[in-house]
């Protein structure tokens, strides 16, 4: 009886044996095949610009490590567009959002066109990725609303733009979240991406979490922690800000007046305000690093920061806001770091956010189809010269928005364009409007758009750049590469 217990207790320990070695080298295998085809970690900010930087430690840190892009610039000005973008590489004017809501604009529209099932999370899915979405999706998204194809992990709240008192829709489920400092949105999503991260390296399966923070949009609700940093910081004042001569630009602000001195108060009041909600998202910049060190990830994850759109305060007389053709609200801030990215690079080539789909597949492994617009920006991530770059990027815009519901709906004195079509090259802004009106700024001469000189532009390049405006308003798909 005795032997016939050691046998079998040999023979299951043997079993046992063998199923570790089993589990070890499929650990292995799957480790290797994740290697083989890297995490990405994509930060994406709401309404972050670029007078902010100075104020974000870890994402300094981040620029010494990685690669920036300091002439990256969005599709549109405007949350809802930008972010169509993103998720499918393709201008606003072929996914068919234009606006944050009603029969052009918002989450609707987005579904309306077939796009929720053409984005970089479903590409991604197919090719084996664990994919999470935690954060702001679309606006006009409310947490009752489903799942929506192509993630495996979601998080996503409706109005989260107080950061506290909102509601997240958890893989389904609807979650309410309170007033206390823990319920601090941005924190919140801060523990459940490493949480996902952890839960990714456990798996063995390759990653993409995309982390979308409310902040800094208004209210520019800091965390309780943050609320007293900065004091008596003021809004940046630079050649722009309240503008001596508006008389070259075009109807919709040339006769706004100069900002009273309660309208300056309060953009100071907000930047300073903007400047402590960051603090939360830096620091989310470091924990999730630190999360990637931690479980063993981190030389085989990409890590992406970005932002929706920029902000102008106080620039050109305009109260604080967006949706214009100015560099202060299109020329936003994007950060890479990973395998292979060179440290303390900058790169001045022309990219936009119609690239951050293609460039998510790629590093997946992923064929890139022919609907997507953009270009995978992997070729410039090593800091070699890379000679098939553009020409120019197209920034499109439908106005004015007088939607009552949405949380962008601009005051007057934040200003409110009529449609435009626009191109930005090197040195060049182009904006042909709507109502016939036209801007051009040398942005070597004139790098704060001071002065709009179309008049003076000679024929030959003006026809150029309308050539190029036209051009790419209609293009679509490899056409517009």
């Amino acid at each position: 009886m005795k032997r016939l217990v050691a046998l079998t207790l040999a023979a299951g320990l043997a079993l046992a044996s063998c199923r570790a070695d089993a589990t070890e080298r499929t650990s292995r295998s799957a480790a290797a095949h994740a290697a083989d085809r890297p995490n990405i970690v994509f930060v994406l900010t709401d309404d972050l610009a670029g007078n902010l930087l100075p104020y974000m430690p870890e994402l300094a840190r981040m620029r010494r490590q990685g690669t920036t892009f300091t002439h990256y610039f969005v599709t549109d000005s405007l949350c809802c567009p930008s972010r169509s973008t993103t998720f499918t590489g393709e201008f606003p004017h072929n996914t068919g959002v234009f606006t944050n809501s009603g029969a052009d604009g918002g989450y609707q529209a987005f579904n309306a066109h077939g796009n929720q099932r053409n984005t970089f999370a479903t590409a991604l899915r197919a090719a084996g990725y664990r994919t999470a979405m935690m954060g702001k999706y679309l606006n006009g998204y409310q947490p009752a609303d489903p799942v929506p194809p192509g993630w495996s992990e979601w998080d996503v709240a409706g109005d989260g733009y107080p950061e506290f008192d909102y509601s997240l829709n958890e893989n389904g489920r609807v979650v309410k979240y309170g007033h206390r400092p823990g319920d601090y949105l941005t924190d919140v999503l801060n523990r459940k991406g490493q949480d996902f991260i952890a839960a990714s390296a456990r798996s063995g399966q390759p990653f993409m979490m995309e982390l979308a923070t409310f902040a800094p949009h208004g209210p520019f609700t800091p965390a309780p922690r943050d609320a007293n940093k900065f004091p008596g910081l003021k809004a940046p004042r630079g050649p722009s800000f309240n503008e001596a001569d508006m008389s070259d630009k075009p109807a919709w602000i040339k006769d706004h007046p100069k900002l009273t001195a309660k309208q300056i108060n309060k953009i100071d009041t907000s930047f300073r305000k903007r400047a402590q909600a960051v603090q939360a998202v830096d620091k989310m910049l470091g924990d999730l690093r630190t999360a990637l060190r931690a479980n063993g990830v981190d030389r085989d994850t990409y890590v992406v920061f970005g932002s929706d759109n920029g902000f102008h305060m106080g620039e050109h007389r305009l109260a604080s806001g967006k949706m214009t053709a100015y560099d202060t609200d299109v020329n936003v801030p994007l950060v890479v770091t990973g395998p292979g990215v060179a440290a303390g690079h900058k790169t001045s080539a022309l990219a936009q956010n119609t690239d951050l789909c293609p460039t998510f597949e790629t590093l997946g492994g992923v064929k890139v189809p022919d609907t997507v617009d953009g270009r995978s920006l992997t070729p410039f991530f090593t800091g070699d010269t890379v000679k098939d770059t553009r020409d120019a990027v197209l920034v499109e815009h439908h106005g004015p928005d007088n939607a009552v519901n949405d949380p962008d709906r601009p005051t007057r004195a934040s200003g409110n364009p009529p449609s435009y079509e626009a191109i930005r090259t090197a040195h060049e802004v182009y904006v042909e409007y709507a109502d016939g009106e036209r801007e051009y700024y040398d942005l070597a001469k004139d790098p704060d758009e001071l002065d709009n000189t179309v008049s003076q532009v000679p024929a030959k390049r003006l026809a150029q750049l309308k050539s190029m405006l036209h051009r790419l308003e209609k293009c679509s798909g490899t056409a517009c590469r």
